[in-house]
């Protein structure tokens, strides 16, 4: 079975943890707040719009229903689908969850398999790909009234599932699962001040940016892309 699942977060530090947290399978969804015992950012309620008085006497994520359902479905004959799915895996994991199936992350997919975009954010791709225009029918499917919202977990669990069918027209689930594992040889540059131009171009006429870029917290793909071109 296919589980897409997205959390969000009290912030992005490494003392922060997951405030939401939602997913869909072949037939149901859930959605849940939880309260790990750390405040919500300022920052962080701008982006999720949850803050502290939502949180206010609800249960930890060891101790919510959706841990519950999860923990049901926690095993090898499962994989769990996500944007990013590192991101949510590391959150699920500091609030004592460890997946054990199987993981794709449509992320990395996206960038192996759609690599003229000029971003990945699902946001970008919910609009890009024109995802949008399925939104009302995979609703009605799971009999969701409210609309979707960016950086609502439900919301974005939502969009992922739809970005998911939209990859499947090109590769099937065991490819996807392999694809999450594989490094992407990126083009271009998403952002910074050398956005939109190739990574190669970069590498020859500012190789104190890339440099720079190196000795930062740059993530996997770049950082791979980089060392190729150099």
């Amino acid at each position: 079975m296919l589980i897409f699942l997205d959390t969000e977060t009290t912030g992005l530090e490494t003392k922060d943890f997951i405030c939401s947290v939602a997913f869909i399978d072949d037939d149901s969804y859930a959605y849940e707040l939880v309260n790990e015992g750390k405040k919500m950012s300022t920052q962080a309620s701008s982006v999720n719009h949850i803050t502290n008085e939502m949180l206010k006497n609800k249960k930890s994520f060891s101790e919510s229903d959706i841990y519950k359902q999860l923990e049901k479905n926690n095993n090898d004959a499962n994989t769990l689908v996500g944007h990013n799915i590192a991101f949510d895996l590391e959150m699920l994991a500091k609030s004592g969850f460890i997946w054990k199936g199987a993981i794709i992350d449509t992320l990395r997919i996206s960038k192996h398999l759609i690599k003229e975009c000029d971003g990945f954010s699902l946001q970008f791709l919910r609009y890009e790909l024109k995802l949008y225009k399925e939104e009302e029918k995979i609703k009605s499917e799971y009999g969701i009234k409210d609309a979707l919202v960016a950086h609502n977990a439900l919301s974005d669990t939502l969009v992922t599932k739809l970005l998911f069918v939209y990859l499947q027209e090109m590769v099937n689930v065991e490819q996807m699962q392999e694809l999450t594992f594989k490094e992407v040889l990126l083009e271009k540059f998403s952002f910074g001040k050398h956005k939109g131009k190739y990574i190669e171009e970069v590498c020859l006429n500012d190789i104190s940016y890339v440099q720079w870029l190196l000795s930062s917290e740059c993530d996997d793909d770049l950082r791979y892309s980089i060392n190729y071109y150099l």
